[in-house]
C-alpha cells in the first residue's frame, strides 16, 4: 500500500514550480517585489479555492475510475490533467470572450494579457449562460445517481428511498431539471432568461450526449479490454470536471483579472484533485466509508442549485465550499459511526443496518 505522500509527490513538485511562475509573472507585470509577492499569494489562495470546491469531484471521479483499467486511470491522470488545466483554465475562458465579444482567438488572448479588467468584464457578462449550463449538467449527474433502482444503500434515507422508488418513471430526471430551469427563467429578466434557458438545455443535452457517446464508443471497441478501459467513462469524467470548474474559474476573477495567474493557481489545485482521485481508488476508500459517495453527490446537487441561484444573486465561493465540505464531512462521520456499529453487532447484525 502506497503512503499518502506518495500520491502527492508530483503536485508538491509542480506547486513549487507554479508558485515560482506566479512570482515571476507578478514581477513582470508590477516590476516590484510587492507585486510579485501579491501574485504569489493569490496563486496560493486560488489553489486552495480549487481544492476546497473540487473535493466532491474527486470522490465522484473515484467512483467512476473504479471500473476503469490501470491504463485508463493513468490516461485520466496524464491526458486528463492537460485537458483540465490547459482546456478549462485557459482555452475555456478565452472561448467565452471570443463568442461574447465577437473577437478572434489572438485578439482575445491579447485582451487577456494587456487589458485584464476588460477581459474580466466580458467573462462576468457571460455568467448567466455559464451558470445555466453547469447547473443543469451537474443536476443531471446528481439525480442520475439518486434515481436509480440499482442503488441499494441510502444515507439520508427519507429522501433517497423515495427518489430510488421513482426510478421506474422514465425521464424523471430530465423533467425535474427542465422544470427547475423554467422556474428560474420566469424569475430572471427577459433579456437574461433566454440565454439562461438555452444554456440549461444545452447542459442537459450535453449530459445525455456524453452518456450515449460513451456507450457507443465502449460497445464499438474491438477488444474487451478496450471496452473495460472505459473510453466513455473518460469522456464523462472530462465533461464532469469541466462543469465543476465553472464556479472555480468564475470565482477566481473576484481575486484577480489576470488569466495566466488564474491558470497557474487553479492548475495547482487541479493537480491535487487528480492525485486525490487516484488515491481514493487505489486505497479503496469508498468501500471503507459507506456514505462518502452519497455526501459527494448531495454536494453536487447543492452546487447545481447554487449555480442556478447565482443568476439572481451573488453567492460567495466560501459558502459553496463550506456547504460541499459540510455534506462530505457529515457523510464521513456517518460512515465511521456505521463501521463502529457494524463491528459491535457482527456480520449478521451489520446486514440489517442502513
Amino acid at each position: 500500500m502506497q503512503t499518502v505522500l506518495h500520491y502527492f509527490r508530483w503536485p508538491f513538485g509542480l506547486t513549487l514550480l507554479g508558485l515560482v511562475l506566479a512570482f515571476w509573472l507578478g514581477w513582470g507585470y508590477a516590476d516590484t517585489l510587492n507585486g510579485a509577492l501579491s501574485f504569489l499569494a493569490i496563486a496560493a489562495v486560488l489553489a486552495v479555492l480549487e481544492i476546497s470546491l473540487s473535493f466532491d469531484n474527486a470522490i465522484v471521479n473515484a467512483n467512476k475510475l473504479r471500473d476503469m483499467t490501470p491504463e485508463w486511470q493513468r490516461r485520466f491522470l496524464t491526458w486528463g490533467i492537460v485537458i483540465a488545466v490547459f482546456g478549462m483554465r485557459i482555452v475555456f475562458p478565452l472561448l467565452i470572450v471570443v463568442v461574447a465579444a465577437d473577437l478572434g482567438p489572438i485578439e482575445a488572448l491579447r485582451l487577456a494579457a494587456l487589458h485584464p479588467a476588460e477581459y474580466a468584464r466580458i467573462i462576468e457578462g457571460a455568467h448567466v449562460s455559464i451558470a445555466g449550463f453547469g447547473g443543469a449538467f451537474l443536476m443531471m449527474v446528481a439525480l442520475n445517481y439518486f434515481i436509480d433502482d440499482a442503488k441499494d444503500v441510502d444515507w439520508i434515507a427519507a429522501i433517497e428511498r423515495r427518489l430510488r422508488a421513482c426510478a421506474s418513471i422514465r425521464g424523471l430526471e430530465i423533467g425535474l431539471v427542465l422544470s427547475i430551469a423554467l422556474l428560474f427563467a420566469t424569475i430572471l429578466p427577459e433579456a437574461e432568461a433566454q440565454a439562461f434557458l438555452f444554456a440549461a438545455v444545452a447542459g442537459l443535452v450535453t449530459f445525455l450526449a456524453v452518456e450515449v457517446l460513451g456507450q457507443v464508443l465502449d460497445r464499438a471497441s474491438i477488444s474487451a479490454e478496450a471496452a473495460k478501459g472505459g473510453i466513455g467513462a473518460f469522456l464523462y469524467l472530462e465533461v464532469l470536471d469541466a462543469s465543476f470548474s465553472f464556479d472555480g474559474v468564475i470565482g477566481a476573477f473576484a481575486l484577480t483579472h489576470n488569466l495566466f495567474l488564474i491558470a497557474i493557481g487553479l492548475g495547482i489545485g487541479a493537480l491535487y484533485v487528480r492525485s486525490m482521485t487516484i488515491m481514493l481508488v487505489e486505497r479503496n476508500t469508498l468501500a471503507h466509508f459507506r456514505y462518502l459517495e452519497h455526501g459527494a453527490f448531495w454536494s453536487i446537487l447543492i452546487l447545481s442549485m447554487i449555480m442556478f441561484a447565482q443568476t439572481l444573486a451573488h453567492i460567495p465561493e466560501l459558502v459553496t465550499g463550506l456547504l460541499g465540505a459540510g455534506f462530505i464531512g457529515f457523510a464521513l462521520m456517518s460512515s465511521v459511526r456505521f463501521n463502529r456499529l457494524a463491528q459491535g453487532l457482527g456480520a449478521d447484525g451489520a446486514a440489517h443496518l442502513r
